[in-house]
């Protein structure tokens, strides 16, 4: 599984560095880094939604505050 961060500059001011890192820290911390890459792009066109995250064909607006909640719904229940 990839989850693509968006780390334009309308999502960088949303905080997107910080779901990067919550990303990192949670892929660690369920041990999952074979299972899970992450990856960068710039501007998805979806500047309005916030932190736009994708896996696959799949949108996502995050916050940092929603990382975690996202990586246990979105993340740890499709691998499991």
């Amino acid at each position: 599984m990839t989850i693509t961060v968006c780390l334009g500059s309308a999502c960088h001011v949303k905080g997107s560095h910080y779901v990067l890192e919550g990303l990192q820290s949670l892929i660690k911390e369920h041990h999952v880094e074979g299972d899970v890459k992450l990856a960068g792009t710039f501007c998805t066109g979806n500047c309005q939604k916030g932190v736009c995250v994708t896996i696959g064909d799949t949108l996502y607006s995050l916050t940092p505050e929603t990382t975690t909640q996202f990586f246990e719904t979105e993340v740890l229940a499709k691998l499991h």
